[in-house]
């Protein structure tokens, strides 16, 4: 991409941006989760601005970089406040997998207080720890297929692809 700041190192677009609307760009982060950043860059009428803003908004999210996503966003945040990039972030979404660990952890949750278990119940049949399956209940902890198959099997599912 053309972007006019060739003196400035960037190994390679690990992030990758696109303007979504006037207000809205998408950014896929180098681990492939999507954030969605509202700010003006679709609104300028100057293509070369697009580009130089959504080049820095991708560095940004490249050099912040982490698993995690909110001290990431955090730091993105505070270092686009910083050097003014994007004409003034409004916002910036907790990424996509965050929404689907939300998600997972409510039917967890669901599921089991249908069939009436305790929680530390569960957490001993699945043989997990009762604290991780809080985090995972509350959508704060990323759970492996492996977890999340002793989970299920403790509470007479199975995980499944379902089309959405």
């Amino acid at each position: 991409m053309a972007n006019g700041n060739s003196d400035v190192f960037k190994p390679s677009n690990l992030s990758s941006a696109q303007i979504i609307n006037k207000n809205e760009v998408e950014v896929t982060a180098p681990d492939g989760e999507v954030f969605t950043v509202i700010c003006p860059i679709g609104a300028y009428t100057n293509k070369e601005s697009q580009e130089s803003e959504i080049f820095w908004l991708e560095t940004l999210f490249d050099k912040n970089f982490s698993d995690n996503k909110e001290q990431m966003i955090d730091s993105i945040w505070r270092e686009a406040i910083r050097f003014s990039i994007c004409g003034g972030i409004l916002g910036i979404t907790s990424g996509t997998r965050n929404s689907d660990r939300k998600r997972i952890g409510s039917r967890i949750r669901a599921i089991r207080e249908e069939k009436g278990i305790e929680a530390r119940d569960l957490a001993r049949l699945a043989n997990i720890d009762a604290a991780n399956l809080s985090r995972i209940e509350n959508g704060k902890y990323s759970v492996g297929l492996d977890i999340l198959s002793k989970i299920a099997t403790a509470l007479g599912k199975k995980v499944d692809f379902i089309d959405l």
